[in-house]
């Protein structure tokens, strides 16, 4: 394999969305209650208008998450007019497109909530605005259900709430889910679910087999729970990249895996970076931070070379380290003036792909040391209780290794130089 190639299969960052709070609307009073928010003919204080109004606020959007409940309960039924009969007509087209993607994800839970209370939408009388969090499911009916920020805008029909618009909300921090925006095409296996647009739809069935086969060995690096139920797989063309989740990742990026609520974290494949030769390590990698992270992502930058180093590992599957392909680019990063210190090497987004393949082969050298030194499951364990309990080096050394962090540290170092010559 050329050079090149080899860069373009180590271009594999995670980006993770930290945390998943929805935000909360605040804002103007829905005309449709203002005659129960006037004062009475003696007058009331403003804090008894404000109670009041809250009141009516909340009643308002009990009413619209009743619609919303009669729409999911037909989505999950498979009752497209049931799931169209909520809405204007204006937003029955993409309401359908919703449905139909939806349906092909096999969605087994979907529960909206509000986040808030319904907010006048300026200089259109007679229209709301309601942010709703949604927990769902696809395929397994009991899985602990993700959670996705949806907006929602509504007409008064009478006194009926119509839905004239369900859209992504930009309160959600992990992004814009592309079963929200795009046709799709989808495939389910045991373990996995491989969704792409229907212009892909011929690369499911060996982008499937491929993410079966990764799942495998996914699993064995599950911490602080049980396994995922299934890994969801996205597999994005040039347009899809820069829109699903938000986009705009650093130029290397071939793939990532992102946060999405009830401890899951969903992956994204860039179509237009992979080498045919470079999927099936990648979709180790990056179901192995499905398996490995916990649900809020990891905190602390310093902790990089261990969140990629196992990662790596995991794509490496047992392969010698002579046949890691990234060594190249390690003795590139170690000649050329590295501080030698882990908790330093995550590269920058502007970084080049030389300084990425390098500080990506580092984490896995450094990985493969203790694993070889200690076993997988001692690693696993120091990977908890830095990672997902945030405790110290030193600390989870002490515990994991029964070894100083100092020592181990430089140890690993030594290994990650002698690699390489």
């Amino acid at each position: 394999m050329s050079a090149g190639n080899r860069r373009n299969r180590r271009r594999w960052p995670l980006w993770i969305a930290l945390g998943l709070a929805l935000g909360l609307v605040a804002g103007a009073v829905p005309g449709v209650l203002l005659r129960e928010l006037d004062p009475d003919a003696a007058g009331r204080p403003a804090a008894g208008r404000d109670d009041r109004a809250t009141a009516a606020q909340r009643r308002l959007a009990e009413r619209m998450v009743a619609q919303l409940d009669r729409q999911g309960a037909a989505l999950l039924g498979g009752d497209r007019a049931g799931f169209l009969a909520v809405a204007e007509p204006a937003a029955r087209p993409a309401l359908t497109r919703r449905y139909a993607a939806l349906r092909a994800l096999r969605v087994t839970v979907w529960r909206p909530r509000a986040d808030g209370v319904p907010v006048a939408v300026d200089g259109r009388p007679g229209e709301w605005r309601l942010t709703v969090g949604v927990g769902h499911c696809f395929v397994e009916p009991g899985c602990a259900p993700g959670t996705v920020a949806l907006g929602t805008r509504w007409r008064m029909v009478g006194e009926e709430p119509r839905l004239i618009a369900l859209e992504p909300s930009g309160t959600d921090p992990a992004g814009v889910r592309p079963w929200a925006v795009d046709d799709l095409a989808v495939a389910v296996g045991k373990r996995a679910v491989v969704a792409t647009t229907p212009a892909r739809r011929a690369k499911l069935p060996g982008l499937l087999a491929q993410a079966e086969a990764a799942a495998r060995t996914a699993d064995q690096y599950a911490v602080g729970g049980p396994r995922t139920d299934r890994y969801l797989i996205y597999y994005a063309g040039k347009a899809e990249w820069q829109r699903w989740y938000g986009g705009g990742r650093p130029k290397w990026t071939a793939g990532y895996a992102v946060g999405v609520g009830g401890g899951r974290h969903d992956v994204v494949l860039n179509a237009q970076s992979l080498a045919p030769t470079g999927i099936d390590d990648l979709l180790r990698h990056e179901l192995t931070h499905a398996a490995s992270l916990p649900e809020q992502g990891y905190a602390n930058r310093a902790d990089w070379w261990l969140v990629e180093g196992l990662a790596e590992y995991a794509g490496a599957d047992g392969q010698p380290v002579d046949r890691y392909e990234g060594l190249a680019e390690v003795r590139k990063l170690v000649r050329g003036g590295w501080s030698g210190r882990l908790d330093t090497t995550a590269p920058a987004d502007d970084a080049t792909d030389d300084r990425v393949g390098g500080a990506y082969g580092v984490g896995y050298l450094a990985v493969r040391h203790l694993v070889d030194r200690y076993g997988e499951q001692r690693v696993l364990d120091f990977f908890r209780s830095v990672v997902h309990q945030r405790r110290a080096p030193a600390e989870a050394a002490d515990e994991a290794f029964g070894e100083p962090w100092s020592a181990l540290h430089d140890d690993c170092v030594a290994y990650v130089r002698a690699a390489v010559g």
